[in-house]
């Protein structure tokens, strides 16, 4: 047995790779590493092929140590405490007020497990695998689910399924939602506002962790906060040390539930996704987080794909790597029609970033809500035909459209395989149904009472310190 994403040896090419990507001078820290013979090559999936020696492994850590020491390249432009980037939002929100209806809230929950499950049998797949398949059983462009029969052998054994999630996500064999971190984490955030109500802080979203989510159903930043928890360490140290996965998809997968209970706040829901995704991410991670959680706010009371859109970017920095990422995806969706024309181009442009980074797959995330115009099989097909993390990002891009359809309209033929239920580890959801999750959210909802006006201490109504969750 060796456990992943948390071996120093493992780390510490993500490391390197990471710092780079913000700007940090680390080749004295990979030359070191080189020299004494390790792999600079970053693992795939988390683990490299053999483990490291005592000696290497022992190395790796100092080397980490060393990496974390080092001075931050952050930019003003990307800033990293609440009160800085609430301080650019809009002093109004123009979306509608009022509650959310049951039905888009149920369409939400819905559209997210259909999208995922669209994708899981297909997570790490490159685009051009993904294609291969489809085009082996029928299947391409995508426009059903992914099914084994009929793939031949050659294509198989070039393109193996996820090992975790063929069993339950190919046509055949599909009797449900099965377990998928992408809902658990959904779950979790019910769970956190049922326990704690809204004014729940970073620890109390960290010692849920620990409570009620298995460590084996935690990856990438989730393992290694989780890891850092056990070690003593408290929110927000928990998402800085030896944590190269800082700015990956983790905390943007976490945060849907938040907008769902703040329909028509992208405020409110921004801030509570802060403080949920600061105990494993930073940064650009972080911003994944609220831009997904504002866009949940808005997609449960807007009538078309660009409110919500204009609502994820109103809570970003607007200088920053990831704002400018996901406008300029917007921007390609919106002007092509030839979604491989549009994939090619974001592939160009951020095909070098590890396939679970947060702004390539926002990227997609953003220019297929605009290609798709809220229609889900449009949607959910095109985002995970496009690669990178494909459950992930066609939960997400699920969520939105299933929301903005409600869950009356969505097609039979992709709600149908649900059974209505959802299975999961967390303790009391196991079985449990896409109709009682919606009542439970909708009970935690709070309609907009009409524009928010933003004061000396954010958001009205909400206290600053209590909002960024500090837990000193």
């Amino acid at each position: 047995m060796r456990l992943t994403w948390v071996q120093p040896e493992d780390l510490l090419p993500h490391e390197i790779a990471a710092s780079r990507d913000e700007g940090r001078d680390v080749d004295a820290i990979a030359e070191k590493w080189s020299v004494a013979g390790g792999d600079l090559t970053a693992p795939v999936s988390g683990a490299s092929a053999t483990p490291a020696s005592p000696r290497l492994r022992a190395l790796a850590t100092r080397l980490l140590d060393e990496a974390d020491a080092l001075p931050a390249a952050g930019s003003t432009e990307e800033p990293e405490e609440l009160a800085d980037v609430r301080s650019t939002w809009p002093a109004t929100w123009s979306l509608p007020a009022g509650p959310a209806a049951y039905d888009r809230v149920h369409g939400a929950w819905l559209g997210r497990a259909v999208g995922c499950l669209l994708g899981k049998p297909v997570e790490k797949i490159p685009r051009h695998g993904i294609r291969e398949i489809l085009t082996a059983t029928g299947r391409w462009p995508l426009r059903d689910w992914f099914t084994a029969q009929g793939l031949p052998a050659d294509v198989a054994a070039r393109w193996p399924w996820n090992r975790r999630s063929a069993p339950t996500s190919l046509a055949e064999n599909i009797h449900g939602m099965p377990e998928d971190d992408d809902l658990n984490f959904a779950l979790l955030a019910l769970r956190v506002l049922e326990t704690h109500g809204r004014d729940f802080t970073s620890a109390d979203v960290a010692q849920a962790w620990l409570d009620w989510l298995p460590g084996g159903r935690v990856f990438t930043a989730e393992r290694v906060a989780y890891r850092n928890l056990l070690l003593g360490l408290v929110p927000p140290a928990t998402a800085r040390r030896h944590n190269p996965f800082r700015e990956w998809i983790g905390a943007q997968i976490r945060t849907d539930v938040y907008g769902w209970v703040n329909p028509g706040r992208p405020d409110l829901a921004a801030e509570l996704a802060w403080r949920d995704a600061t105990v494993s991410h930073v940064r650009g991670g972080v911003y994944g987080a609220i831009w997904v959680a504002a866009m949940a706010a808005a997609a449960t009371v807007a009538s078309e794909v660009d409110e919500v859109l204009d609502a994820g970017e109103s809570v970003l920095p607007p200088g920053s790597r990831f704002a400018a990422t996901v406008r300029e995806a917007r921007a390609l969706g919106a002007r092509h029609d030839d979604w491989e024309t549009v994939v090619d181009e974001l592939y160009a442009r951020h095909g070098h970033l590890h396939w679970v980074h947060v702004r390539n797959n926002a990227a997609l995330v953003a220019a297929v809500l605009a290609y798709g115009r809220g229609e889900l099989e449009r949607s959910i097909c095109a985002v995970v035909s496009g690669g990178w993390d494909t459950d992930s990002t066609g939960a997400t891009v699920g969520a939105v459209t299933g929301a903005l359809t409600g869950a009356s309209a969505l097609p039979a033929r992709w709600v149908a395989p649900l059974r209505g239920r959802l299975a999961s580890s967390i303790a009391g959801f196991d079985g449990i149904g896409f109709d009682e999750l919606a009542t439970r959210t909708l009970a935690l909802a709070e309609p907009a009472a009409g524009p928010a006006v933003v004061g000396s201490h954010g958001s009205a109504g909400v206290d600053a310190a209590t909002a960024e969750g500090s837990t000193a």
